[in-house]
């Protein structure tokens, strides 16, 4: 009598309810062959996300196209294999992007977003702008300051980036680190009155920002409810706790974020 050479995971089902990689199967002792190139196809997809650039021309024509306003500026590293080896570079500004950011005058209430490719350029470039059309209409009381697009940074970077601005809180959209399953995976990280030095706790983060994963109109509700709430208490951070999943009004919830996560320091 002959036995199938591959066995089927009784948990096979369970597949449809999520793009985790369950329930395989085995081949003998083995993985059987189209999960395995799966996983390589996946693998790939992720390196090719840390290592590719951020296309700023294509993002900049973008955002001016949305009626946005943009700068350019990029960290102190000065290249992708110094950017993985040296996180502390990608934290602070090149000179000559510092004296671009210079302002004369510093209006009250200013928000000043960050778009930076972080681990995944390709995260930015899909998610950056559809989330920030849906966030500039809840801004009733806050003025956008010009979108910053950021190269070879850490989420860091924005601290210098606002204290330059004069900014009462920054954001900083930023490619995560890419998973198997997510290489497009966005993050948002808000701090209130920004300064070098700013520690990681001092921070709030929504995280995994992507139609497969948090909505850009849950993104949106939830970043405008703590923006609104790090005015009142004059801080971001552990100080700060997302309650907005318990609003009335707050969109269906489909994933969790947290006070910080440390995927794109």
């Amino acid at each position: 009598m002959s036995k199938a050479l591959t066995r089927v995971d009784p948990w096979r089902g369970l597949t449809r309810w999520t793009t985790a990689r369950i329930a395989m199967g085995c081949a003998g002792v083995s993985t059987p062959t189209s999960p395995l190139l799966a996983f390589n196809s996946d693998h790939a997809l992720a390196r090719d996300a840390i290592y590719a650039p951020l296309n700023v021309a294509r993002l900049k024509g973008q955002f001016q196209d949305a009626g946005f306003e943009t700068i350019a500026v990029t960290s102190r590293v000065k290249s992708r294999a110094e950017y993985l080896r040296r996180p502390d570079l990608g934290r602070s500004l090149a000179p000559d992007s510092a004296e671009v950011l210079a302002r004369k005058q510093s209006p009250s209430q200013v928000l000043t977003v960050v778009v930076a490719d972080g681990l995944s350029a390709l995260a930015p470039m899909t998610h950056a702008l559809p989330l920030l059309e849906l966030l500039r209409g809840g801004l009733a009381d806050w003025v956008l300051d010009t979108i910053v697009l950021a190269t070879e940074a850490r989420v860091a970077l924005g601290d210098e980036i606002g204290q330059i601005r004069g900014a009462e809180a920054v954001l900083v959209l930023i490619g995560e680190r890419p998973g198997l399953k997510s290489p497009d995976s966005l993050g948002a990280y808000l701090t209130y009155r920004p300064r070098v030095g700013r520690m990681d706790s001092e921070r709030n983060c929504v995280s995994n920002i992507r139609p497969e994963g948090l909505s850009y109109e849950q993104a949106a509700f939830r970043l405008v409810h703590l923006l609104d709430r790090a005015r009142i208490l004059g801080a971001t951070g552990v100080t700060l706790k997302d309650n907005s999943d318990h609003l009335p009004d707050a969109p269906a919830k489909r994933t969790l974020a947290g006070p910080i996560q440390g995927d794109s320091d």
